[in-house]
């Protein structure tokens, strides 16, 4: 069988660690939206004779990750300079790893639309570099250092991936795992998650394009629209039999397309030495079974849980699982309802079927009416006022028919702006559902003699009007009627 021409894609994630404080000092690592220059210190600044000591929770987190993705820990890792020239880089050197890593080898599976597994090379620590800002309209630019010395870890895979789709679930796969873990928020537009991305195609065992590396891609689109545009090129490249050259590409996110920056460097152009002022680390046995202990229920496994206690769908527990702190608001608000006075009655089987419809309830509510509002705030569920116990409330409500969807929508709303609690939301807005018959008796009884035309209509078969008279029943209600029952006595009087 003929060689297939193949696209080889390998990734380098640089995720930032959600530390209190930088990786070789005791500035505040969280410097988004801070005036320029506050977190920084001598220590950031490479200043002589100052003494950089590695962040202890720093290389937790990075074990973490390594044992969570099965990548091999070394008993002995060290620290390196990587030499280069950078404007925001302040020392002339960055300190990272070289070729003794924290993290060695590992996996991750992904769906893509079939299920994959993609090798690590490595994980490793490193620190940040600052960053350049451009002043519109000036010919100089700027130079922030309160991001030089933020902890990284940069995931390194083996160029296992062959599609944009398999790129995009990893780097997805990647957010949603260092979010479980909670060493990162991993949020892309706050710059704690960014991608490199080298490319090149093969035949067999022969190279037909060298490789191009991109660099700094900082939303799943760009990793896709880059992965694209470099495919095209290299494709036209071996069409016209050129072989490309090894260099380095930045992404132009308005434009589309990637532009040369310089040719590529390898390891002996950043004369990496070891880092003479961190000593090398022992990891003992001991700290990697407490870390080991520290994983949590991860998505998977979680979703597996939730089809068998809650029977929901798989489209329903994937949207749910997907963000932990979803999945724990989902889980509290299932609690907090069942232990509400929610009235199931009935044999065990009944029961099940009372809980599950509970279950379904909150699902629904939660991904249609929440998610939209914080969907149009931009917000995360940890952002938002409602509590479990509130949100749980209110599903009972609904549940044991106090008020309908519309008066829980209303009343969602302004449990969102305010966070208040439903019940005295639905006090004070007078949205408690009419349930007694008399009083829905007399309200019929009045719409049906304001619309006697209408009336009349629905007792020769026009079916449609009878909306309009429930609209009118509602509206005098204000649209606290219970509709079943308000309906249930319109056909009966008008026969």
């Amino acid at each position: 069988m003929a060689e297939q021409t193949k696209l080889l894609v390998g990734l380098e994630i640089h995720v930032q660690l959600q530390t209190k404080s930088k990786l070789f000092c005791n500035c505040s690592n969280e410097s988004f939206n801070a005036e320029p220059n506050v977190n920084i210190c001598p220590i950031c600044l490479g200043h002589p004779g100052t003494l950089p000591v590695p962040n202890r929770k720093a290389i937790e987190y990075i074990l973490l990750a390594g044992l969570t993705f099965g990548s091999e820990i070394p008993r002995t890792s060290k620290f390196d300079r990587k030499n280069y020239f950078y404007p925001d880089l302040a020392k002339g050197y960055q300190i990272s790893q070289f070729d003794q890593p924290f993290c060695e080898g590992g996996e991750i599976e992904v769906v893509a639309p079939d299920s994959k597994t993609i090798r690590l090379q490595r994980i490793h620590l490193e620190e940040d570099a600052g960053k350049l800002v451009h002043p519109t309209g000036a010919d100089y630019s700027l130079v922030d250092f309160n991001r030089a010395g933020t902890p990284l870890i940069e995931i390194v895979t083996e160029p296992d991936i062959h599609s944009v789709d398999e790129a995009v679930a990893l780097a997805k796969k990647i957010q949603e795992t260092c979010r479980y873990l909670g060493i990162s928020k991993a949020d892309m537009e706050k710059g704690h998650m960014r991608f490199d991305m080298n490319i090149n195609f093969v035949k067999g065992d022969e190279r037909l394009t060298e490789i191009t590396e991109v660099k700094n891609l900082n939303s799943f689109r760009s990793l896709a629209k880059s992965i694209e545009f470099e495919t095209v090129r290299h494709q036209e490249a071996i069409e016209a039999g050129e072989r490309l050259v090894h260099e380095t590409r930045g992404w132009d996110d308005d434009n589309e397309v990637t532009l040369e920056q310089r040719s590529k460097e390898d390891a002996p152009d950043y004369r990496y030495f070891p880092e003479p002022d961190i000593p090398t680390i022992k990891i003992s046995q001991d700290l990697i079974n407490k870390i080991s202990r520290m994983i949590p229920e991860m998505p998977e496994d979680k979703a597996r849980r939730f089809k068998e206690e809650y029977g929901l769908s798989a489209e329903d527990i994937a949207i749910i699982v997907s963000d932990k702190k979803t999945a724990e608001f989902f889980e509290d608000s299932v609690s907090e309802c069942f232990e509400w006075a929610v009235s199931i009655e009935g044999k065990d089987s009944e029961e099940e079927s009372g809980k599950k419809k509970i279950v379904k309830m909150i699902s629904n509510w939660l991904q249609s009416e929440l998610f939209g509002l914080m969907k149009a705030d931009k917000k995360m569920i940890e952002d938002i006022k409602i509590n479990p116990e509130n949100f749980a409330e209110l599903i009972a409500m609904i549940y044991e028919k106090r008020i309908n969807s519309s008066a829980g929508q209303t009343i969602l709303r302004e449990m969102y702006r305010t966070g208040g609690d439903p019940s005295q939301i639905m006090s004070e807005k007078s949205l408690e559902q009419v349930n007694d018959s008399s009083e829905l008796e007399q309200i019929c009884d009045e719409v049906m003699a304001e619309h006697p035309d209408e009336t009349q209509k629905v007792r020769e078969g026009n079916k449609g009007t009878l909306q309009f008279l429930m609209g009118q029943v509602m509206k005098k209600t204000g649209g606290s009627a219970n509709p079943q029952t308000a309906m249930e006595i319109l056909q009966r009087k008008i026969g």
